[in-house]
């Protein structure tokens, strides 16, 4: 019996303590374990973990994957890099589908990107005073938040053509299917954003931030997407705002060594405006997980291994420079051997020079998004088709081919007394071919020339050795993925998909 008592007494002091914790609704307003939204953006260092957040989205674009980088997507629909498969949609362009995982994978994180900065601009005009102690970082973070999101507006342009347009936090349901933008609507976005952010950042980051976007990242881009758009649009203007904006770049010169573009321990250099910071998470780099998995594992590093033929291709083509690519050279370029093997068309930048992460899949060799010789012939071309100097036009092409020779004889000046436009533009053209070659810029320039109608692309042109299906009517653009179509009705596909 004293037994039973005791039981039930306990049972009897259980059920009082419980009724009296649930009449009391104090006791259920429970911290949550982790931060949270309303408790977050608390101190400047909450800002700077945010803005954080969305450069390390870039790594989307270029890691590993798990075995599905998107990387053949930025490098292989031009006519620079090829492989020796016939089954690579973005190489032969006629298996792109709107189904396609690549297309989706792209465009799906260009839109978190822009998401995550819409949200720290948001939080950056609400902030109280007294959150921002450090001078100036409040303007830098807002900056930063712009840069990174008209990056994602250039590339959904280039890449998609019409996209929605979301400068604003995505709140209620009446959010959920916007409008397609039409023409240069996102590049325009990308334009504002890039000029609002040159006016914010700083021009230099000191030596723990480095690799941070600048008012030269800005500025650059502000220039060189003008450039994009007048070649869309023909608009002269475009051309001389450009000018103006890379008359504003300061501090920025050729290397001496090309081949310190693209080595590991050379990087944000004196002639890089803006790189892909490379790297990989405290703990371990899992090329199979995105660096969205945890704080410490996950992927932070890009994936050079179509140059390298890495084991992880796991059958895949390794990548070859274009029997078009290794003419296109003089005989003693010193770029020749930076960039390809003559002797069987592979590839050397980034790999010569290159640091691998833990996992041996991964580099940490950063991928040059901007650098000063792609400003340089961007500054000829816009002097040339705003009918500015000819012989200025000329001194810039010959500015990246005296670095390129390096005290040598090859490759020579081209004569500044020519005064023909069109062999000039095939000058800036070639240029932009011998120096920019696989670095992921060449198809977003022969789009845009072909849009301009300096040049026609058909499978001729591209001169690859795999058989090819480019239809320029369709291929000019990326489909609009279907999952985008699938829940929004107000998306239309692109042409010819």
């Amino acid at each position: 019996m004293k037994l039973l008592n005791l039981k039930m007494s306990c049972v009897s002091v259980v059920v009082a303590l419980m009724l009296s914790l649930s009449c009391n609704p104090d006791k259920l307003d429970l911290l949550p374990h982790g931060p949270t939204e309303a408790n977050f953006f608390a101190q400047e260092s909450d800002f700077s973990k945010a803005v954080y957040g969305i450069y390390s989205k870039l790594s989307d674009f270029y890691w590993y994957n798990a075995g599905s980088s998107l990387v053949p997507m930025w490098f292989l629909e031009g006519d620079d890099i090829t492989t020796n498969a016939s089954s690579e949609p973005f190489e032969v362009f006629g298996p792109i589908q709107p189904s396609n995982g690549s297309v989706s994978y792209m465009y799906q994180n260009l839109y978190v990107q822009i998401a995550r900065a819409n949200v720290v601009l948001e939080k950056i005009a609400e902030v109280k005073d007294g959150i921002y102690t450090t001078p100036n970082l409040k303007s830098y973070h807002k900056g930063e938040a712009l840069f990174l999101r008209g990056l994602a507006y250039y590339h959904l342009w280039n890449y998609y053509g019409t996209a929605p347009l979301r400068n604003e936090r995505v709140t209620s349901a009446d959010q959920f299917t916007p409008s397609p933008t039409s023409g240069t609507e996102l590049l325009d976005q990308a334009i504002a954003d890039f000029k609002e952010a040159a006016t914010l950042l700083p021009q230099a980051w000191g030596d723990a931030d480095r690799g941070r976007a600048t008012a030269n990242s800005a500025n650059g881009m502000v220039g060189k997407s003008l450039v994009f758009r007048a070649s869309a649009t023909k608009t002269t203007a475009d051309y001389t705002e450009a000018l103006a904006a890379f008359a504003k770049l300061s501090g920025l010169t050729l290397v001496p060594v090309f081949e310190d573009n693209f080595a590991f321990d050379t990087e944000n250099n004196a002639e890089s405006l803006f790189e892909f910071q490379a790297s990989q998470p405290f703990a371990f780099d899992n090329v199979w997980l995105s660096n969205d998995f945890d704080n410490a594992i996950g992927s932070m590093s890009i994936f050079w291994g179509y140059y390298n033929n890495n084991y992880a291709l796991f059958g895949q083509s390794r990548w070859f420079a274009t029997p078009k690519l290794v003419s296109a050279f003089d005989a003693g370029d010193p770029r020749i051997p930076v960039t390809l093997a003559t002797a069987d068309r592979t590839i050397n930048k980034y790999v010569v020079r290159d640091k691998y992460t833990q996992s041996g899949v991964a580099s940490a060799n950063n991928p040059r998004l901007l650098r000063y010789a792609d400003v340089l012939l961007l500054k000829a071309e816009a002097i040339l088709q705003s009918g500015g100097s000819t012989s200025e036009a000329i001194g810039l092409i010959n500015q990246v081919r005296a670095r390129a020779r390096a005290g040598g004889a090859v490759p020579s000046d081209f004569s500044t007394s020519e005064s023909d436009k069109a062999k000039i533009m095939q000058w800036i053209m070639d240029e932009r071919f011998r120096e920019l070659a696989g670095e992921g810029q060449r198809w977003f320039d022969l789009r845009r020339w072909h849009l301009q109608g300096i040049i026609t692309l058909n499978n001729a042109f591209f001169n690859s050795n795999v058989p090819m299906a480019f239809d320029a009517s369709k291929h000019l653009l990326m489909p609009i993925p279907n999952s985008e179509l699938d829940v929004n009705p107000n998306m239309r596909q692109n042409a010819g998909y």
